[in-house]
């Protein structure tokens, strides 16, 4: 479906408040909900969407981080950790989406391997409860969590999420409350998303097709991200936990499904034609065993008429 530059920003700021409104309390942007929203309402380009993702997060979580910071929230340390490994991974990631997976049906497979994970983990996992005394958080260590990073920063940078949709529900499954690791990971999705949209900014120089963000969607859907993110962490207090974390895991789950769902109709149409073709153009074995074939039969043929013409004569 094609909208113009006005029914994309009608659109795309409704879609992208409510989006980011659910998915800020949890410490994700939002980002992860969008691929599906891009290629089936916007009709972004497949190799644009997640350059365009990246933008959404650039415009996006400033609204949140703002928020946090007012209400005493920074990211601290872990910020620091997170933004290390992820700004490497998301620019490695970046150029292996515009050089090895710039296939539509691989890249549905990507998506749905990345959400569905992290969608369980989201739904199936429970942090303390607020009431219970708050019981020492498992410590990750720094070296394990650097790595954890620059892989995820990596899938980030192939997805468009810039990595803390990924890293913050592990780090809340270690025993951490949303509250520390909202602002964290939302620090690490700004600048690593920042990084992604330059590098594909530089990637779009030379490489052909929509590789560079589509800039009037991205900065639409940023809008819509900037109010909801400010108003998602504005309520984070309010909201509880695990209802924060239950209603975006389903979501997401819903989302990585229809996409493997989407993929698996496309391998089947693939094979079909496959088998179409094999069945028009037979193998080259098949075709020199019936020309041998014909050979052996045309003297077996020539020694059955001479026999007929002789019977013929003598009767």
């Amino acid at each position: 479906m094609c909208w113009g530059a006005g029914w994309t920003a009608i659109v795309a700021l409704p879609a992208a408040y409510l989006i980011a409104l659910v998915a800020t309390p949890a410490g994700i942007s939002g980002a992860v909900l969008l691929p599906p929203f891009q290629a089936g309402v916007l009709g972004t380009p497949s190799l644009a969407i997640t350059p365009t993702n990246l933008l959404y997060n650039v415009v996006a979580t400033p609204g949140a981080l703002y928020r946090y910071w007012r209400q005493g929230q920074t990211g601290g340390r872990p910020a620091l950790v997170l933004i290390a490994g992820t700004l490497p991974g998301v620019i490695a990631g970046s150029v292996i989406r515009v050089e090895l997976l710039p296939g539509e049906d691989v890249f549905d497979i990507v998506v749905a391997v990345v959400l569905i994970p992290l969608g369980c983990w989201l739904a199936l996992t429970r942090p303390p409860a607020a009431d219970m005394p708050a019981r020492p958080a498992r410590v990750i260590p720094v070296p394990v969590l650097l790595v954890l990073a620059v892989v995820v920063g990596c899938v980030g940078g192939i997805y468009g999420i810039g990595g803390g949709a990924i890293l913050a529900p592990v780090l809340i499954g270690s025993g951490q409350r949303a509250s520390v690791v909202a602002p964290a990971a939302l620090a690490s999705t700004f600048v690593t998303s920042v990084a992604g949209v330059t590098t594909f900014t530089l990637l779009s120089l030379y490489h052909p097709g929509a590789v560079a963000p589509d800039w009037p969607t991205g900065l639409a859907l940023g809008a819509g991200g900037l109010a909801g993110g400010y108003t998602g962490a504005r309520i984070q207090s309010r909201m509880p936990d695990v209802l924060i974390r239950r209603l975006v895991g389903i979501l997401v789950i819903a989302i990585g499904a229809g996409y493997l769902w989407s993929a698996g109709i496309l391998c089947g149409y693939r094979l079909a034609a496959l088998r179409q073709r094999r069945d028009a153009f037979p193998a080259p074995g098949r075709v020199i065993s019936g020309q041998v074939g014909k050979l052996i039969d045309q003297p077996r043929r020539g020694q059955d008429l001479e026999q007929a013409l002789h019977f013929a004569a003598a009767e």
